[in-house]
């Protein structure tokens, strides 16, 4: 499901609204490993299957941020803005990962537009997020993002 809003005034309107569920998106164990790449997180538990097999979670892990940084594709499923000049990423205000992703699990996201607020030049938009693993008791991650949409 995807939400659609043109310009500030109809992203004014979404305050308080559930965007809905993404698809799911497969973390492999590739992109477990060109994660630690790009980051130089090599850790065993995410890099190694071997040795990862035999550690606590019985398989390699994601890295918490790669499950923090696949909010954004996941959120841009569930909401696109148009008629505006600028979408930046300003922050986070809470993020907590109860549950580790094991390589080849599915994850995603569901949201809720939990706050618009006027600043200058534009909108600042409060999402309340949980990343859940296919099958998981608890989610990967919850999170409180900030964005903001420039005119």
């Amino acid at each position: 499901m995807s939400v659609t809003v043109n310009g500030l005034d109809e992203l004014k309107k979404l305050a308080g609204s559930d965007l809905g569920t993404s698809e799911w998106i497969e973390v492999t164990q590739e992109r477990i490993n060109t994660f630690a790449d790009a980051t130089g997180d090599h850790q065993w538990i995410h890099v190694d299957p071997e040795k990862a097999a035999a550690g606590p979670f019985g398989a390699p892990i994601a890295h918490g941020y790669l499950t923090l940084s696949l909010f954004i594709p996941l959120f841009t499923e569930l909401l696109d803005v148009q008629g505006v000049t600028t979408k930046v990423n300003y922050g986070l205000n809470k993020v907590r990962f109860p549950s580790p992703v094991k390589a080849g699990s599915r994850i995603r996201l569901v949201a809720k537009l939990t706050d618009v607020e006027e600043v200058p030049g534009g909108v600042q938009i409060t999402v309340d997020g949980a990343v859940e693993i296919e099958g998981g008791a608890k989610p990967a991650a919850v999170l409180q993002s900030l964005s903001r949409f420039y005119a």
